[in-house]
């Protein structure tokens, strides 16, 4: 029912795979364990126009952990925002492409992002401006669970909920892993889904793997009335990898040329291909 939005997610891991191994730097894992969440957003649900980015009345996706960019510049390539030998440029100086999202140097990012807990803010805002100017168009953010433990996304909880923004979806990328290690060790952040409740938001529980639940999911938030709605995807850091799957150390280490070869293989590419 899903192999083409299967295939992209593959080939999507791919080029992830191969743009930290010649960048030489990078996040591997929370890229890779958000893939197939972007992948739903960018190649079926979100109303986006590639040849006109900057369109009024586009969904807006809001990469809040913006260290996870190097997912988010290949589904912008492969939709065609920009051509896809740009991902070769990952990080480079005077690129297009630099370690965090910059709105005013790629095309198709809604909002520059670096500082974690940021960017749920910035969307709160565009979903708000959506409701004061009397748009349709809805507004999707994605979170780290690390990121969760930052005191603005709770303030961004409480703005959401006060305000009855309910055409704004955050997904949150929960892999349980961060920068230092297991969240459990280093700041335990459960029961997550029972905190947003508190703030007023509406809580859907899914495997952030499964197109089936992402769709699912995304349909039971434009159907809730009055609040807005997080979804909390239970991902693998390192998705698709092996060797990388739930490891810390992939969490900001790019890939050598074995490693990046080994990885593309897995995942049935080949590393020049």
């Amino acid at each position: 029912m899903y192999k083409d939005l299967e295939d992209t997610a593959r080939q999507i891991r791919i080029d992830i795979i191969k743009m930290l191994e010649k960048a030489g730097s990078g996040h591997p894992g929370g890229s890779l364990s958000a893939v197939e969440i972007v992948t739903a957003l960018y190649f079926k649900e979100m109303n986006i126009d590639p040849k006109n980015p900057n369109w009024a009345d586009r969904d807006r996706f809001v990469l809040s952990k913006g260290h996870g960019a190097p997912v988010l510049y290949a589904a912008l390539a492969r939709k065609g925002y920009f051509p896809k030998k740009e991902l070769n440029n990952l990080r480079r100086i005077n690129s297009m492409l630099q370690g965090h999202p910059d709105m005013k140097s790629t095309p198709g990012i809604d909002m520059t992002t670096g500082s974690l807990g940021q960017g749920i803010a910035a969307a709160n805002g565009m979903a708000l401006a959506g409701k004061i100017d009397n748009k349709d168009y809805r507004v999707y953010a994605l979170i780290g669970d690390g990121e969760a433990q930052e005191g603005i996304v709770w303030e961004a909880a409480m703005f959401a909920s006060h305000y009855k923004l309910d055409n704004i979806t955050v997904f949150l990328d929960h892999n349980g892993l961060q920068i230092d290690g297991f969240n459990k060790d280093v700041m335990n952040i459960e029961p997550i889904g029972d905190k947003f409740k508190a703030f007023g938001w509406h809580v859907i529980d899914i495997d952030g793997h499964s197109f089936e639940q992402i769709f699912n999911a995304i349909d039971e938030a434009k159907n809730t009335k009055g609040k807005p709605t997080i979804i909390i995807a239970k991902t693998i850091k390192g998705k698709g990898v092996s060797f990388m799957e739930n490891q810390v150390g992939w969490h900001g280490k790019a890939p050598s040329k074995e490693e990046a070869e080994k990885a593309i293989e897995e995942l049935g590419g080949i590393i020049n291909g």
